[in-house]
C-alpha cells in the first residue's frame, strides 16, 4: 500500500484520480478548498484547506508520501480563462500553491511528484491554422502563450523541472489537452467546450438552435477522464520527466463537436454562431513521444466519451428540474 497525496482532490480530475487510486489499494489523502461536488470521496483523510498558505501546505504535507499528484490550480473553460478578467488571480494563485507544495515537498524530502501543465502554454503561432496545429513538446519555445494561465503553467512547468534538477525530486510534467468527462463543471461558467455543449444540446427541443461561440471551425481535440488517470499514473510510475503530453489526437472543429452530441441525442440542432472568447484557433495532442516513452497513448474515441458524459449532463438537468 502506497501513502499518496492528491492536491485538487474537490476538482474534477483530482475527485476521479482519488477514485482510482483507492481502487488500487493505496492509501489516499485528498486536499481541497471544497469538497468534491457530486460524490462523496473515497479519501481515506480529506482536508479542506487553502494551498496558498504556507501553514495550510506545511500541516498536509506532514510525512514522507510515496507520491504526491498536484492538480490544484485557479482554472476553467474559455469563459473564464481567455475574458483577461482573472488574469491576476489565475497567476497569483496557481504560482502561490505551487510554491508552497514544491517548497514542502523538498524540506520533507519527498521524490516523486506529478505536475498538471496545460498545453495552454504552447506558442499561440503554432496554432493558428486550425487544420495544422503544432503542438509537440520540443515546440515550447520561443514562448508566446495565448494567455495568462498558459504564462503560469508555462513558470510552474519551469519551476518543477528546476527542483528535479537542484534538488532531486523525480517531478513528471504532463500537458494535459481538454480533459472531460462526468462529475465536472457543466453550468457553472466554469466548464469547458464538450460540457457546455452536451448542455445546450441537452436543453434544447428538436428542431431547435443552440448558440457557439465563434464560427464553429476552430478545432481541438478532447480526452475522456479515464485515459487522462492511464496517462497521468503511468508518467508519475516511470523513468522518465517530460514535459509530455497527456491528451487525444483525434481532432475536430467545435462544429464537428456540436454534431456528435447531437447525434448522440437523437436531435437535429441549427447552429447560432455569436460572438465569445475562442482561444486559439487549433490545438490538437502530438503523442509521437508519449508513445515513444512510454509505450502507451489514448486510444478511446471522442464519441465513446462524450456518450457518457452527455448521459450524466443529461441526468444532472433531470434531477434540477425535478428539484424545482
Amino acid at each position: 500500500m502506497k501513502q499518496i497525496l492528491v492536491l485538487g482532490a474537490g476538482g474534477f480530475i483530482g475527485s476521479h484520480l482519488v477514485k482510482r487510486l483507492k481502487a488500487e489499494g493505496n492509501w489516499v489523502r485528498g486536499v481541497d478548498v471544497k469538497y468534491p461536488r457530486y460524490e462523496e470521496t473515497p479519501a481515506d483523510d480529506f482536508v479542506i484547506g487553502d494551498l496558498r498558505e504556507q501553514y495550510v501546505v506545511r500541516q498536509v504535507i506532514d510525512r514522507r508520501f510515496d507520491e504526491v499528484y498536484q492538480l490544484a490550480a485557479d482554472m476553467g473553460g474559455a469563459g473564464y480563462i481567455f475574458t483577461g478578467q482573472h488574469d491576476a488571480e489565475i497567476m497569483h494563485n496557481s504560482a502561490t500553491i505551487n510554491l508552497n507544495v514544491l517548497d514542502a515537498c523538498h524540506k520533507r524530502n519527498i521524490k516523486r511528484i506529478f505536475y498538471s501543465s496545460s498545453a495552454c502554454m504552447y506558442p499561440q503561432e503554432n496554432q493558428e491554422d486550425p487544420n495544422n496545429p503544432n503542438c509537440r513538446e520540443d515546440s515550447a519555445y520561443p514562448a508566446h502563450p495565448d494567455s495568462e494561465y498558459g504564462w503560469e503553467k508555462l513558470f510552474s512547468e519551469r519551476l518543477f523541472l528546476a527542483y528535479h534538477r537542484n534538488h532531486g525530486i523525480e517531478a513528471r510534467v504532463a500537458r494535459y489537452h481538454n480533459i472531460f468527462g462526468p462529475l465536472g463543471s457543466w453550468n457553472d461558467g466554469r466548464e469547458k467546450s464538450p460540457a457546455a455543449i452536451c448542455r445546450k444540446v441537452a436543453m434544447a427541443q428538436d428542431g431547435g438552435e443552440i448558440e457557439i461561440w465563434g464560427d464553429g471551425t476552430q478545432t481541438r481535440s478532447f480526452l475522456f477522464i479515464d485515459e487522462c488517470l492511464e496517462g497521468t499514473i503511468r508518467l508519475t510510475r516511470s523513468g522518465f520527466t517530460g514535459p509530455v503530453n497527456i491528451g487525444s489526437d483525434e481532432m475536430v472543429t467545435i462544429n464537428q463537436l456540436v454534431d456528435i452530441v447531437s447525434s448522440i441525442a437523437g436531435k437535429q440542432l441549427y447552429k447560432r454562431h455569436i460572438p465569445g472568447p475562442l482561444g486559439v484557433r487549433g490545438r490538437n495532442s502530438d503523442n509521437t513521444l508519449i508513445r515513444e516513452r512510454l509505450e502507451w497513448a489514448p486510444s478511446l474515441t471522442l464519441r465513446a466519451g462524450l456518450e457518457k458524459t452527455y448521459a450524466w449532463i443529461s441526468e444532472q438537468i433531470r434531477r434540477k428540474a425535478n428539484d424545482r
